[in-house]
């Protein structure tokens, strides 16, 4: 079966205090959006300790057009692509000539030629590698992204497949939307760019590995308008509802159940849970929803204190955290939501030796 070979992650020079997010959103919203006393708490209770920014506090404070900050995304998403990539091209101990496919994952900017494009060409990869470039998973991105690595995996067991998510997502930040969506948007998203090479079945596998067995996907039915982007002239409008949370307590754990069935387990099977954080509401749902003994989502909740939420890259964010500080033998669950609504899921198989 295919092995996770090696994971790559950034953090930008420009990591910012949550308290000091806090204290420069009151000053923008205050003076047009009447809930920002009411709600400033909000970034309280995120619980987040630091956001990765991609960009210094002080220029979120200056109007910007749509145009410059998607050049922006153009231009920082190919510098941290192409680092967080040589990083896991020497931690999985490969020439970058063995790359036979790129899959590049992003919600939260546009380019056409594709990113992918651009970083085979910065790189000078191979001319005939094989891109696939994924628009639109919003959260759910980076366990989709990792369930399509391994489907080129297993096609081929001679592939070498790159895996890049990409989300800037504090560059969407529309300064002149004073809505209740997009003040608690900026009390929780950031910044993330992450890589993972997936090896298929002909490569030797490490003494320490983390093999890719199956994935699933489930799109809900009529909720469309639980997540996702309203397109303004003036750039992307965040929309999500406050009923995530529920939808995770009614769903996740028949979900997750049905998943595992078809591999012949169950929950108390799972030994390492990678999950992406979303928010602290999404990570008491997540608890109460599966009553799994111990802190199961430890590694989850470190990586959002720390980053804040990075859509669909936060979860190869818990993943390289797992990958380097630690895990169980035994079988481990990726799993996110996104737009859609939809939930995404990956099974592993952990092994320390």
């Amino acid at each position: 079966m295919p092995h996770i070979a090696a994971t790559a992650t950034v953090t930008f020079p420009f990591k910012t205090q949550q308290q000091a997010v806090k204290q420069q959103a009151h000053a923008m919203f205050s003076a047009n959006f009447p809930q920002t006393d009411r709600l400033i708490f909000a970034f309280d209770n995120t619980e987040i300790i630091t956001r990765n920014f991609c960009k210094p506090l002080e220029w979120y404070g200056q109007p910007t057009t749509f145009e410059e900050r998607n050049a922006d995304f153009q231009k920082i998403a190919l510098e941290y692509s192409v680092k967080a990539v040589e990083d896991c091209i020497a931690r999985a101990g490969i020439n970058k000539d063995e790359i036979t496919d790129i899959l590049f994952v992003t919600t939260t900017g546009l380019a056409t030629p594709s990113m992918d494009a651009l970083i085979v060409n910065a790189m000078r990869l191979n001319p005939n590698i094989n891109r696939t470039p994924i628009w639109g998973l919003g959260c759910g991105g980076g366990v989709s992204g990792m369930a399509k690595a391994g489907t080129v995996a297993i096609a081929n067991p001679d592939a070498v497949v790159l895996l890049v998510a990409v989300e800037l997502c504090s560059l969407t930040l529309m300064k002149n939307d004073y809505s209740k969506s997009n003040f608690i948007g900026s009390s929780l998203f950031s910044d993330g760019v992450a890589a993972c090479i997936v090896k298929g079945d002909n490569h030797p596998h490490p003494a320490a590995k983390v093999d890719y067995i199956a994935a699933s996907s489930k799109l809900y039915y009529d909720s469309l308008d639980v997540m996702g982007w309203e397109f303004k002239d003036t750039g992307f409008k965040v929309l999500f509802s406050k009923d995530i949370p529920t939808f995770i307590n009614e769903n996740v754990k028949q979900d997750i159940g049905e998943f595992l069935q078809k591999h012949n387990l169950q929950l108390s099977d799972i030994n390492n849970f990678i999950f992406h954080p979303g928010g602290k509401k999404v990570l008491d749902a997540y608890t109460k929803a599966l009553q799994v003994e111990g802190d199961f989502l430890k590694h989850t909740r470190e990586v959002m204190n720390d980053n804040g939420n990075m859509s669909s890259a936060t979860v190869l964010y818990v993943l390289d955290k797992f990958i380097n500080d630690g895990f169980e033998d035994g079988y481990g669950l990726m799993m996110a939501m996104g737009p859609g609504f939809s939930s995404e899921m990956a099974l592993l198989k952990l092994s320390n030796n």
